[in-house]
């Protein structure tokens, strides 16, 4: 088809879309109107694909893809991402967008002569950076597998934390701002963040390791065992003007796939074992459940909340941890392990490679909750999402999220970062389990409050780094307000202490009779 008919059905689209599109009736969602996502398909003669259960949709137009996530303001159009002015939800079973969604998602599927927003391949092997877009695609998750032997995170940083490096400028301008991994069970993620697009070359290897060439990146030397996931070591070298990326394999070579994104601009490639590279992409609703991480929140010299009267975050979590730990192991016949069985400090991403590690299928992190209002109380259960529900939870999520600055000596961050959360929430996997997050959120608290009768604050969603790493249902559960003095006076009481515990085991028997309820005919399949 010619350039000039192109244009023509990409006009007759836009006219026959924005006419549909303002006759479209709305729904109101938290203030927003909102329209359903099927007429929106009707309207633009397109094909959808959006489960009620899904965490992601498709929406198909002629050979361009709008790929939507549950919970999220970003969508992604043949790879590029762009952020509406409010999240994609899914309300009775109804994917639901904002209504602003087709004056602007509509021109972005203009044909264009320039190539789309992917990763190109030339028959050379060279990969060519994509135009300036705002956020990588949500991460593929890890596939599951048999628990290994309990144990206890350890205090000292895991061989997956980020390595960073000065910014290095090369002849062609562009800076090395930080290079950083994550594993998970069955690939590994890394990340180079660059100041401009780079270009990559991928030149082969002997089967025990991958040679990746960085044209005109400049960095310095330096070398990061990571041992888990298929991947053993990356070491970055000098190979003249360029770098090369040299990839070790633990157990024979990994499929590689590989992206680039912007804002900030940065490579990822992605290293599966071939064997489970099908089976990426999200734990399915029918597992069975084997084991459980619980999560004591801070520790060490990160002493969390303070309450009035003195008691420490710190304390009361592990403690609670402790408590429901052991009920937990009685009553759910489950392999349950602790982040931290003991005063010391946990990094948070440590927290959840830990969980990936032993292969866990939940992930539950416990904390106390603090407010410049002491009158304060309640409880409230969050799940992750790039959008926070409110205000109030953006704040819950910015105060969790600062430990950040206690996993380093004063404080200090990569040169030029202002945000750790935006820049590295995207290069984590558990978005792909919002839904089952979201499940065990809501059973989880209303346990809780039917047990403990305090308010309830809600379900919540915000921007969690310590579940952001997570490779399996995530939720982080604040027991109360250490800053009440009331509720500090209740949260000391070794009896309300118990209380607490049975409430939130209460939930996880519920999901867990839920889960195996779905697992029955995935197990009946199994020979």
């Amino acid at each position: 088809m010619t350039r000039g008919r192109l244009v023509a059905v990409f006009l007759l689209l836009v006219l026959s879309f924005g006419t549909a599109g303002a006759g479209l009736p709305t729904t109101s969602y938290e203030g927003k109107s909102y329209v359903e996502l099927t007429r929106v398909a009707e309207s633009m003669k397109s094909q959808l694909e959006a489960g009620a259960d899904s965490s992601q949709a498709r929406l198909r137009v002629g050979e361009r893809v709008v790929i939507l996530i549950r919970n999220w303001s970003r969508v992604l159009i043949d790879g590029a991402p762009l952020l509406l002015d409010a999240p994609v939800v899914v309300r009775k079973g109804a994917w639901l967008v904002p209504e602003s969604f087709m004056t602007q998602v509509t021109p972005k599927l203009a044909p264009t002569d320039a190539a789309v927003a992917r990763t190109p391949v030339t028959p050379s092997g060279l990969h060519t950076a994509p135009a300036p877009a705002t956020s990588p695609a949500t991460p593929p998750a890890a596939a599951k597998a048999p628990a290994a032997p309990p144990k206890t995170a350890s205090a000292s940083p895991a061989p997956a934390s980020p390595v960073t490096s000065s910014s290095t400028t090369s002849s062609s301008g562009i800076t090395l701002t930080e290079l950083r991994t994550r594993s998970y069970p069955s690939f590994t993620r890394i990340v180079l963040e660059t100041s401009a697009p780079i270009t990559h070359r991928v030149e082969g290897g002997n089967g025990k390791e991958l040679r990746i060439r960085l044209l005109g990146l400049a960095g310095e030397p330096q070398v990061e065992a990571i041992s888990e996931g298929p991947v053993d070591e990356v070491r970055l070298e000098r190979a003249g003007a360029d770098a090369m990326l040299r990839v070790v394999f633990e157990n024979g070579p990994a499929e590689l796939k590989s992206a680039t994104f912007s804002d900030p601009p940065r490579l990822v490639l992605d290293f599966a074992r071939p064997v489970e590279s099908a089976a990426r992409g999200g734990q399915s609703a029918t597992t069975p459940l084997r084991t459980i991480v619980i999560d004591a929140g801070h520790g060490g010299h990160d002493s969390g909340a303070v309450g009035p009267a003195g008691l420490q975050e710190k304390e009361l979590v592990l403690d609670v941890t402790r408590r429901v730990a052991k009920l937990a192991e009685e009553r759910l016949g489950l392999k349950v392990l602790m982040s931290r069985d003991g005063d010391h400090f946990v990094p948070l991403r440590d927290r959840t490679s830990f969980a990936n590690r032993e292969r866990a299928d939940l992930f539950v992190s416990i904390h106390a909750n603090a407010h410049r209002v002491v009158a304060s109380e309640g409880l409230e259960v969050y799940f992750l999402s790039s959008e926070a529900t409110d205000n109030a939870a953006r704040q819950v999520a910015a105060a969790e999220n600062s430990v950040v600055q206690l996993e380093k000596p004063n404080g200090a961050r990569p040169a030029g970062r202002t945000d750790i959360v935006k820049t590295m929430l995207w290069d984590l996997a558990q978005a792909e389990f919002q839904t089952e997050s979201s499940r065990l959120a809501e059973t989880v608290l209303d346990s809780m409050t039917e047990t403990l009768r305090i308010p309830n604050r809600g379900v919540k969603q915000a921007g969690f780094y310590v579940l952001g790493g997570a490779a399996m249902p995530a939720i982080l559960i604040e027991i109360g307000f250490v800053t009440n003095p009331k509720e500090e006076k209740k949260l000391r009481e070794s009896r309300y202490r118990d209380e607490i515990a049975r409430a939130i085991v209460n939930g996880l028997v519920d999901y867990k009779r839920a889960s195996d309820l779905r697992a029955r005919p995935a197990a009946a399949r199994t020979p």
